[in-house]
């Protein structure tokens, strides 16, 4: 693989960001999407749980309402108007035919042409273990596609069948492919990973702006180098 990372193709319409919980999205990939929208593209996020066991100060049942009001305001800020939620539960997610079938259903209903999702191998970075969120929820990403153009798999979803997903983006991966230049997009990644501010509170005692910016800007400059200098966001991309 060249060390230096190829552009995000740019000849689509409709994307659709299928992720298990809010904030997956906030950690880099905003600063690309409000490139793509202000572009003129259509993107859709669509999480599969609410995030209800994500503050282990607040019960779920506060945390989860909470969360998507978090995520709703953040997908604003990158110009993302549609957000959809399925209810499967945080923290044990399931891999399998349910899951499949409700993102299949997510796809032939919104018919993307670019289907992004997060890293789900075992690690980050060969160090840190990766949530079986992450690895449940991506890995039924790449397998859904393929279901959601069989009219033969899941055949009571009442969408048409769609054969028109031309690329899975994977963000987070350790072996990117292609990148995104978010100079123009960059401050509203910050402001977009800011609109979790419950959420960072609970986490670190970091002031929530200072800890936005560090981790987003920090990020978009460590890509920088193999993307000709350009603060960058960066994805494996599997054709279709």
């Amino acid at each position: 693989m060249t060390d230096q990372l190829q552009p995000m193709p740019d000849d689509w319409r409709r994307a659709l960001a299928i992720v298990a919980h809010p904030d997956d999205l906030e950690y880099g990939c905003a600063s690309a999407v409000a490139v793509w929208t202000d572009g003129g593209r259509d993107v859709t996020y669509l999480m599969v749980t609410r995030g209800e066991a994500g503050i282990d100060t607040l019960e779920p049942a506060k945390a989860g309402p909470l969360r998507e009001r978090e995520e709703r305001a953040s997908a604003a800020v990158a110009g993302v108007t549609q957000v959809e939620f399925l209810d499967h539960a945080d923290g044990v997610i399931e891999y399998g035919v349910a899951l499949r079938r409700d993102l299949a259903a997510a796809v032939r209903r919104h018919r993307p042409e670019l289907v992004i999702t997060l890293n789900f191998d075992e690690t980050w970075g060969g160090t840190y273990w990766n949530t079986p969120d992450h690895r449940a929820v991506g890995r039924a990403v790449m397998d859904a596609v393929g279901d959601a153009g069989n009219r033969w798999i899941f055949p009571e979803i009442a969408a048409e069948p769609w054969n028109g997903v031309r690329w899975i983006a994977v963000m987070g991966t350790d072996a990117p492919t292609h990148a995104v230049d978010v100079t123009t997009g960059l401050e509203r990644g910050v402001r977009s990973l800011l609109e979790h501010r419950a959420y960072i509170e609970a986490l670190t005692d970091t002031d929530p702006e200072t800890y936005a910016r560090d981790l987003i800007e920090g990020y978009t400059r460590e890509q920088a180098g193999r993307f000709a200098g350009r603060p960058a966001v960066t994805f494996r991309l599997y054709p279709r």
